[in-house]
């Protein structure tokens, strides 16, 4: 989805300095392993959607989520700090699911390709 050309810079640096934040500022070790997968700005640089995934199972993922919300305000601060802009964008993180999803449609395809190499009919 085009967002137009601002809203585009300023969510590429906000996920670059959410990236670095995360990595060098946050000490909480209950993140774990998140990767922030892209950012989506509002028009009006209101609001910010930081999309991330987790290395791990169902309770890893809870844990960064919830290690992440108690994060928020620091991070919120921090940007607003480094970013040049006239408010802050709130900041509110959405797990990605489309990563779990291509992950699924490749296993099937592998699966098929194994039953299509099995099949001596062909």
């Amino acid at each position: 989805m085009a967002q137009g050309a601002r809203p585009d810079r300023v969510a590429d640096q906000i996920r670059g300095e959410l990236a670095l934040l995360l990595a060098r500022d946050v000490h909480d070790p209950g993140i774990g392993f998140v990767t922030l997968t892209r950012v989506q700005v509002t028009r009006d640089l209101q609001l910010a959607r930081v999309y991330y995934t987790v290395l791990g199972d169902e309770t890893a993922r809870r844990n960064s989520e919830r290690a992440l919300g108690r994060a928020m305000p620091f991070l919120r601060r921090q940007i607003g700090s480094r970013l040049r802009l006239k408010r802050t964008p709130e900041i509110a993180f959405v797990y990605d699911d489309s990563i779990a999803g291509q992950d699924r449609i490749e296993q099937i395809l592998n699966e098929l390709h194994t039953e299509h190499d099995d099949d001596p009919g062909t």
